[in-house]
């Protein structure tokens, strides 16, 4: 599988996350939020649950998940910027889910939990922001946390085997300028696969003819 490799390193991705983080609510969120919401339908959280999501820059994933999960639930974020980490903490003490929230600054590829704590994990437009061969180690990362009947939802950009123009010119921009555009295509199916998960719904969405997969796996 042909995957293009991440150019900047993970200081300097913490780095441009801290600075865009007051703008991310401006220019990212509305752009991701229909797949966003996408990837929440298809993991269908319900109260009771407790779940991580990996990757929650400024919350909105956080936030729809607490209020799925109920007084009785829990839902815990790990997120590598130290600022998006604070945005979103005040976030959640403003609206009273500090209760329900746990958040960590931290690296997916070393997940700070136990293994089975969890019911469910989302991941959005953030899988592929890892370098190919630590994408593995993230996968494995996850099987290792998720309970024995746990699912994973990954909303992520798809590569094809046959890639498209637009897709190539994106991969090229993505080589150049890594701190703005900084999601890559990858196979989302083929690497759960691989990494031991048994695939339950995938649903493809276009955005501006780039091609965007939400899987829902499960552990085998």
């Amino acid at each position: 599988m042909n995957v293009s490799r991440v150019p900047r390193s993970k200081s300097a991705a913490r780095a441009s996350y801290d600075r865009m983080g007051k703008w991310y609510d401006l220019f990212a969120s509305p752009f991701e939020k229909k797949f966003v919401n996408t990837g929440l339908q298809k993991l269908h959280a319900v109260p009771g649950e407790i779940i991580l999501e990996i990757g929650f820059g400024t919350g909105q994933g956080i936030f729809e998940l607490a209020g799925s999960v109920g007084n009785s639930g829990r839902v815990c974020g790990i997120d590598i910027s130290e600022k998006m980490c604070a945005i979103t903490r005040s976030k959640v003490e403003k609206a009273g889910f500090s209760e329900r929230v746990q958040l960590v600054c931290g690296d997916a590829a070393k997940l700070p939990f136990p293994s089975e704590s969890f019911d469910a994990i989302f991941m959005s437009f953030t899988l592929e922001l890892f370098d190919t061969p630590e994408i593995p180690i993230v996968l494995q990362e996850c099987r290792r946390v998720l309970k024995k009947d746990g699912r994973l939802c990954v909303v992520a950009m798809k590569q094809k085997h046959d890639p498209t123009l637009m897709i190539k010119l994106y991969e090229w921009a993505h080589g150049k300028f890594p701190n703005y555009v900084d999601c890559r295509p990858i196979f989302v199916r083929e690497m759960l696969e691989d990494a031991g998960f048994c695939i339950r719904d995938t649903t493809e969405i276009s955005s501006w003819g780039l091609p965007v997969e939400v899987v829902v796996s499960g552990k085998v």
